[in-house]
């Protein structure tokens, strides 16, 4: 039986870290605010953007672009979004799944890492990661997202990949965020399934207004996931640290508990030995 000593111990140490989780639930909470309205406040911009490149492409006739070949042969490259902390419940392990699930053939498959847990779990299990971003998964801005992109976008003009895809987590509410795959590139079906188009005057050309469009969409798309993935994150984090508060809680109270039983249970064990003494000197 552990001693009393042994349980204020246990006790301390759990209120210890009860308060440490708690603090870290007040600061996602905080930071999930702030997260949560560059996402929404993006969204539009982004729909927008995916719309007009649609309008533009439905006019462009028969338009050619680096971004736009298709190829047979060569790596697939998985951009994968994820945190660079941890304590964040199953979300870097969700989006992991996901992008696992892509994988066909691990010896063709490049993965560029965003997040210091992704890179840790990627090149553990011998994946072939070109390239890690790391400091930007819970405050991304549009610069980071541009600089992923260009980087894409060069390895794909190179020739290095035949086809590129994109795994974030989608942000749907304080509790709930779904791993998404997106494929970025080639692009592909940017005229949509039918339906009507805007009609726009280009200059110089639908095509050339196009092939200017077609990088900023990539940007915008990925800017877009690094959104939501921050705001995923924080959401999970806040709901982990929330839980662990919680569970310290009941953990505390059983401990207390169990403190005073064997409190007790010491103090009877005293209270017979003095009776058991005193009968015997009788």
């Amino acid at each position: 039986m552990a001693s009393l000593q042994d349980i204020r111990r246990r006790i301390k140490s759990v209120k210890s870290i009860q308060q440490i989780t708690n603090a870290m639930n007040m600061v996602a909470t905080s930071r999930l605010r702030r997260a949560k309205e560059a996402a929404v406040a993006n969204k539009p911009y982004a729909d927008k953007m995916a719309q007009v490149v649609s309008d533009i492409a439905a006019n462009a006739g028969d338009f050619s672009h680096p971004l736009l070949e298709k190829r047979t042969e060569g790596k697939r490259l998985i951009l994968v979004l994820a945190s660079d902390k941890g304590l964040a419940g199953a979300y870097a392990s969700n989006a992991f799944k996901e992008a696992v699930a892509q994988v066909e053939d691990k010896a063709s498959t490049e993965i560029v890492a965003v997040g210091r847990k992704t890179d840790t779990f990627f090149r553990n299990r011998s994946y072939d990661v070109v390239k890690s971003y790391a400091g930007i998964s819970e405050r991304p801005s549009y610069e980071h997202a541009k600089e992923i992109a260009n980087d894409l976008i060069s390895r794909f003009a190179d020739g290095e990949v035949k086809e590129i895809y994109m795994v974030y987590t989608r942000f749907v509410s304080a509790i709930s965020c779904v791993p998404e795959t997106v494929k970025l590139l080639p692009f592909s079906d940017l005229a949509g399934e039918g339906g009507s188009h805007a009609e726009y005057i280009y200059e110089p050309s639908a095509a050339e207004v196009l092939g200017f469009m077609l990088p900023q969409y990539l940007v915008t798309t990925i800017y877009a996931a690094l959104l939501q993935s921050a705001a995923s994150e924080l959401s999970s984090r806040m709901n982990a640290m929330s839980n662990a508060t919680d569970n310290a809680q009941e953990l505390i109270a059983k401990l207390d508990l169990h403190y005073n039983k064997v409190r007790q249970a010491n103090i009877t064990r005293e209270i017979t030995e003095i009776v058991g003494g005193a009968e015997a000197l009788k």
